[in-house]
């Protein structure tokens, strides 16, 4: 079974545009868990404008499923990530002002960088993934840095499938496919994520081979709005089985 893991920015985000605490993001995160998911993620950004600094801190002390931190690891990200020590940390090259992640790493470009900051991960014991586009390149040099996983960027597959052409959406998916397999044979883990939907992600786990997690956030926030938060979180397990 492919694991789920719920980005709860979306909750923080809610939370912030009234102040005070409600939502409570560490109640929904532990209820979270308590309905089914396997891990929680979230995306913290300098501005904290949704998931603030603290609630790292904070979700670090009540999660007990995977604990997944995502960001650009400047300073200020790399500094939480090694005080909090998440189960995983993916790395995502996201500009300060991005409303929301949109490309992968160059990871030929890049390489020494994510080297460097991937090693100093791992001599402190935390999981390490790069966020990439589905192309084969990219993958190859995701192996040369020493990373534990790969984290698919799925959103150009969930473009496709929404057009709801069969075909358009085999196209769509064909990188992906290529991209697992090539990942598989280089001993890199598999993970997917970004605009992943109950419409579109049985789809994307049937066809995409060693898919280890999946992380999703927004839609299922949205979808939730009308069907429940605990129906929707196992809506996605049984469509990950």
């Amino acid at each position: 079974m492919t694991k789920l893991s719920v980005n709860v920015n979306k909750i923080a985000t809610l939370r912030n545009a009234r102040g005070g605490n409600v939502p409570d993001l560490i109640k929904v995160a532990m209820d979270i868990e308590a309905f089914g998911a396997q891990g929680i993620t979230i995306h913290p950004r300098p501005d904290e404008r949704h998931i603030r600094y603290q609630d790292a801190r904070d979700l670090k002390k009540v999660v007990t499923t995977e604990f997944n931190i995502e960001g650009n690891p400047v300073k200020k990200f790399m500094d939480l990530v090694l005080e909090v020590k998440p189960t995983q940390v993916t790395l995502v090259p996201d500009s300060v002002d991005a409303i929301t992640s949109n490309a992968g790493w160059d990871t030929l470009k890049h390489k020494d960088f994510l080297k460097d900051v991937i090693a100093t991960f791992k001599q402190h014991g935390i999981r390490t993934s790069i966020f990439v586009d589905a192309n084969t390149k990219m993958v190859e040099g995701a192996a040369e840095t020493g990373t534990d996983r790969i984290e698919l960027y799925t959103e150009s597959y969930a473009k496709a499938f929404m057009e709801g052409n069969a075909e358009r959406s085999r196209a769509g998916i064909l990188p992906f496919i290529e991209a697992a397999k090539v990942a598989h044979s280089l001993n890199l883990g598999i993970n997917a994520g970004h605009d992943l939907s109950l419409d579109n992600i049985q789809y994307f786990k049937e066809n995409t081979p060693h898919l280890l997690e999946v992380s999703i956030g927004h839609a299922l926030i949205c979808e939730s709005l009308y069907l429940g938060l605990e129906n929707v979180v196992n809506m996605y397990l049984n469509k990950l089985k």
